[in-house]
């Protein structure tokens, strides 16, 4: 990890100094800073300010609400910030960035004035790459610049936190030399940034240990990990481990490139693992978690991946029959955190190809239909082909399958016989469709936004079926200019909610097969539902 060239190693954890024994961790969330640094992302003061109290909720130590020198606009939601979340009783204290020119630090202080409690962070780079390449200066005159700014920042506050960026490639006994001078300057948090995600979690945390041994001083050590490597968390939690008492992470693990830590992951192993951290403490409330990861999700426009650890859509779902059996048994079978301490839902039991028979019948029971022997592995048969076909079955699907299997006379439903499109770039676009239903045929012809829109609205008028389109999805099933499309829809009418797929080299024809396939499962629901009405009586 470390650029060794003429500089001593690093002894490794056993012969290092003992971490301290548990005692409060400070979660430091740089998510309106770092995090708005990933591509793409901008926010402006008002989504700052309803992540910046949704954060607070959460109950995070510090929030570095931005960089103030950057642009007037950051200036102003450090500002917002301060005034705001940062008066508020028990709120977090805020925090901004500055480099360590005197300008930049009195800039900074200029926007965190009105907190209650306020931080400098004053950062330079000390790896020779980042010296040669931006900074232009050699090691005199970046130990002067660490001197400098640290100073002017104290002056403004008692709480100064000192970054040396790109800390995992700076020669070991340069980067000592840069803490020492900056704790002698009068910085009381000095953190250690792994700016380019190189670290490997038992190097990082031997890296910790020696700065502790070798740097005095009255301070707190923090991390500040990227996920270069996919090692953020790791190498987070081999800091902790090694001493730091402060983490600085990311809802979500947003940030440069590849990300951050995640509050969410550094939190969670916090917890679950307590073994390997005993005494170690957040205030961290994490029944917020997958709220604030929903609100960053929406207002960043980063989607959440859905297999995300701790707040994914798929991190308390179960698709395997034997995980499927597993949970339905006990939660603790297959789920190490309990979904409802981090705001999620657990034991969610999907149905897809990988479902067994345990939670097909499971979810039958649930939705109040009962079928046993020839009954249940007829419907558990066709269940298999239709998931072999569509990647989740809903409550509906399985109506629909447990209705054919055991015997209902289900009416038929709708054929698409023909259709025929136009559009373009000129005109508007027209489709004409014919659909068969118990041999009577009905025509129809409408104009739409597009020519698949015609092809449904002329679908829904010969029919007769009005129903709200909620879903659509095209995808392709094989490669090359040939290549079939695979749509799957989802309508809703009656409360009740169904999907259909078609696929053709067509990818109009593909989803005027789907929405016709659509339109017959929701005939059949509700025919059915009237036949159970008729037999029910008033």
């Amino acid at each position: 990890m470390i650029d060794r060239h003429d500089t001593t190693d690093i002894p490794g954890s056993p012969t290092g100094t003992p971490p301290p024994d548990g005692g409060h961790l400070i979660v430091f969330d740089t998510t309106l800073r770092d995090g708005e640094q990933s591509p793409g992302i901008s926010l402006d003061t008002a989504e700052k300010l309803e992540i910046a109290e949704q954060l607070a909720r959460v109950g995070v130590d510090y929030i570095e609400a931005g960089f103030p020198v950057a642009s007037q606009g950051d200036f102003e939601a450090v500002q917002a910030i301060a005034r705001s979340v940062g008066t508020q009783p028990g709120a977090p204290a805020i925090c901004g960035l500055s480099r360590t020119q005197l300008g930049d630090v009195d800039r900074c202080w200029a926007a965190l004035r009105d907190a209650d409690r306020a931080r400098i962070h004053v950062f330079i780079s000390t790896s020779p790459q980042h010296m040669e390449h931006m900074l232009k200066m050699d090691e005199a005159q970046v130990l002067a610049e660490v001197r400098s700014g640290v100073s002017r920042a104290r002056e403004h506050t008692a709480d100064v936190e000192f970054s040396p960026q790109d800390a995992t490639r700076t020669p070991l006994d340069f980067m000592l030399e840069v803490l020492r001078t900056s704790v002698e300057a009068g910085a009381t948090t000095l953190n250690i940034p792994d700016t380019v995600g190189y670290g490997i979690p038992w190097d990082f945390g031997a890296l910790i240990q020696h700065i502790r041994r070798e740097v005095p001083g009255d301070y707190l050590l923090s991390t500040h990990c990227h996920n270069d490597l996919g090692l953020a968390t790791a190498n987070t939690l081999a800091g902790v481990q090694a001493g730091a008492r402060q983490v600085e992470v990311c809802v979500n693990g947003l940030g440069e490139r590849a990300g951050n830590a995640a509050l969410e992951e550094v939190v969670m192993a916090l917890r679950i693992r307590a073994d390997q951290f005993p005494g170690v403490t957040t205030t961290v409330r994490s029944e917020e978690l997958a709220r604030v990861s929903r609100l960053v999700a929406r207002l960043t426009g980063y989607p959440v991946q859905y297999n995300k650890a701790v707040v994914g859509r798929n991190a308390f779902a179960h698709e395997s029959g034997i995980h499927q059996h597993g949970v339905l048994a006990d939660r603790s079978t297959y789920e190490i955190i309990d979904a409802a301490a981090v705001g999620q839902v657990g034991r969610q039991i999907v149905l897809g190809k990988h479902s067994g028979r345990h939670a097909f019948a499971d979810s039958l029971a649930k939705m109040g239909i009962s079928i046993q022997g020839d009954g249940l592995n007829q419907a558990f048969t066709r269940f298999k082909e239709l998931a072999d076909r569509k990647v989740e079955i809903t409550e509906d699907d399985l109506e629909a399958i447990v209705a054919e299997e055991v015997g209902h006379d289900l009416v038929e439903g709708f054929l698409l016989d023909s259709l025929e499109v136009s559009g373009g770039t000129v005109g508007v676009p027209r489709a004409t469709v014919v659909v068969s239903r118990g041999g009577s045929k009905s025509e129809a012809t409408a104009d739409g936004n597009g020519m698949i829109d015609a092809a449904c609205v002329a679908i829904r008028q010969a029919t007769g079926v009005d129903a709200k389109l909620i879903g659509f999805t095209v995808s392709s099933v094989t490669g090359g200019v040939d290549a079939l499309g695979d749509v799957v829809v989802q309508l809703e009418a009656g409360g009740a909610k169904v999907s259909g797929r078609g696929v053709s080299t067509d990818v109009v024809e593909a989803s005027a097969r789907a929405y016709v396939s659509a339109v017959s499962r929701l005939v059949r629901i509700q025919e059915r539902n009237d036949r159970r009405q008729v037999e029910i009586g008033p």
